[in-house]
């Protein structure tokens, strides 16, 4: 049985990808400019944008799956927040970041979390 918090979460997560994503696949420059970038790269933007709705629209069609759905996206999740935030480390560490950066983190680290601690959750009732 899947958590109906776990099914909530699931649902946030498509409204803030949507919230997030679409701005970044329709006006990449425009918005990441407003946000402190100095260069911005309008193709990798674009391709962050349209993972992020690939991956929250997914949440959306998924928030009713069966368990070895949730454990498929939930891996997925994990799989991309951790990579995420490598990838915000490795550009603080190597170049000039803009403050906004730290909102960034601080969304990915959220979530990160959340979806370990469900997955974790999920094991240990579900033990396969």
């Amino acid at each position: 049985m899947i958590p109906k918090s776990l099914r909530i979460w699931f649902v946030i997560h498509f409204i803030m990808d949507v919230i997030t994503g679409l701005p970044l696949l329709i006006a990449p420059v425009a918005v990441l400019t407003l946000l402190g970038w100095r260069t911005v790269d309008p193709i990798a933007t674009r391709l962050v944008g349209a993972a992020l709705l690939g991956i929250g629209i997914e949440s959306f069609l998924g928030r009713n799956a069966g368990l070895e759905a949730y454990r498929g996206m939930l891996n997925l999740k994990i799989i991309w927040s951790a990579t995420a935030l490598a990838g915000f480390v490795l550009s603080i560490i190597t170049t000039t970041v803009p403050p906004a950066i730290w909102l960034f983190i601080g969304i990915f680290a959220i979530f990160h979390g959340v979806w370990i601690c469900y997955r974790i959750k999920i094991n240990s009732n579900h033990s396969s």
